[in-house]
């Protein structure tokens, strides 16, 4: 089409157009009277404003349908087969070793799945130091002598096993020092030695003290309230009727938060106005607990470290109290410690064993320390067995404490 047939196309659409839009235009002006000086122009900027809107919408309608569409064609496009191996041509060049360790060990093998799985994710900042730091010492095809030892030593020092246990281990391991030529070797002992430190024989099977009275001990700060909502959990789950005493009168909340947890788990609850005596709670708990034929009693205590003079003796207080209802209550002294604290934990570990006697421990917070070695340092200083351990924040992540499964998920 030439300049003359496209001017003689225009020049006859021109007036059509105007004609049709001229009516429009005045409409335009009657309803927006401050259009009135463009009324002239209104015949055409109105079609040009039409068409611009139009496709403005067009394009980004497609703008916005393009991502979704690239996220359907993946999400139905089939998995691509899985090639035989064949042998390389000298012009593939070989694959990084770094990226098969890599693939091996973010892999899940079967035995790492479900609970092992669940151990070995929570302990994971602690292996990575004492796994990885094993790993480290033979780089560069070092031999296990005297120097790789104490690095050794120290690592094992820093990762809280704890001065004495470190001494111990070390002296076996440097009788054992020629036999060991790398670091899984060098693992494989550390697993045995670790093991006899941790490992407790199970008490033979008594018959059930109904009620079973537990007392729950430890500073503020590391988790009680949690771990007693989380035993109780687990408790009635079991089937067992629980009841669970606010004998913390003194913190502010702490009865608070124990309701919320009795009710979360289902457990009944007995608790007295703040600063209560916390031996008649105590004592009018178990008495509740008989009269409810309760299978278990959970006691928690207040932990104020600053005055532990004071703090002790009423222990000892609640202890004689619970056995006026029951001559053999509490059952069980249960010691709350949290693993971030590392030696700290085990300084109060042995504060409380020392003037009241503990028959576990419940070890919170792991999942989140690299300090997982103070495991080791508590069982084997106090001969005190480990009894639950805390991997996370749900109900079910505080879990019976198994020595070769911990031993297994540590190195």
């Amino acid at each position: 089409m030439d300049l003359s047939s496209l001017t003689q196309f225009f020049s006859h659409i021109i007036p059509t157009l105007k004609g049709a839009m001229g009516p429009l235009a005045e409409k335009a002006v009657t309803i927006f009277p401050a259009l009135a000086p463009y009324k002239e122009a209104l015949w055409w900027m109105i079609p040009v404003l039409t068409l611009t809107t139009t496709l403005f919408i067009v394009v980004i309608s497609a703008a916005l349908k393009a991502p979704k569409a690239s996220q359907k064609e993946d999400a139905i496009a089939p998995p691509e087969k899985e090639e035989a191996p064949s042998v390389a041509s000298p012009q593939e060049p070989e694959k990084p070793a770094h990226e098969a360790l890599v693939r091996k060990e973010t892999a899940a093998t079967p035995a790492e799945t479900g609970v092992f799985k669940s151990l070995r994710s929570g302990l994971s900042k602690t292996r990575n130091a004492l796994s990885g730091g094993v790993d480290a010492l033979f780089k560069g095809g070092r031999a296990l002598d005297e120097d790789l030892l104490e690095e050794l030593e120290e690592l094992l020092i820093t990762s809280d096993v704890g001065v004495r246990t470190t001494m111990d281990i070390m002296d076996t391991l440097s009788e054992k020092a020629g036999q060991i030529k790398n670091s899984e070797e060098l693992k494989a002992a550390l697993k045995s030695l670790l093991l006899e430190k941790i490992s407790f024989d199970k008490p033979a099977q008594t018959s059930f003290k109904k009620p079973h009275v537990m007392m729950v001990v430890g500073v503020n700060g590391v988790g009680k309230t949690t771990t007693i909502g989380k035993l109780a959990t687990r408790f009635t789950r079991e089937g067992k009727k629980v009841i669970i005493v606010a004998g913390d009168t003194f913190r502010a909340a702490a009865s608070e938060q124990l309701t919320v947890w009795a009710e979360r788990s289902g457990a009944d609850i007995v608790r007295h106005k703040d600063n209560s005596d916390p031996a008649a709670v105590a004592f009018d708990g178990v008495q509740a607990a008989v009269s409810r034929d309760a299978d278990v009693v959970i006691i928690d205590t207040a932990g104020r470290l600053h005055t532990k003079k004071n703090l002790m003796e009423e222990l000892k207080k609640i202890r004689r109290s619970v056995s006026k209802t029951i001559e053999e209550a509490p059952h069980e002294t249960l010691m709350v410690v949290d693993a971030t604290t590392g030696q700290n934990a085990l300084t109060q570990a042995q504060l409380f064993n020392d003037a009241i006697g503990i028959d576990g421990v419940a070890l919170t917070k792991l999942d989140g320390t690299a300090k997982g070695g103070i495991v080791i340092g508590i069982t084997s200083t106090l001969g005190v067995p480990l009894k639950y351990i805390g991997i996370g924040e749900q109900a079910e992540d505080l879990r019976l404490f198994d020595a070769e499964e911990f031993a297994d998920a540590l190195l």
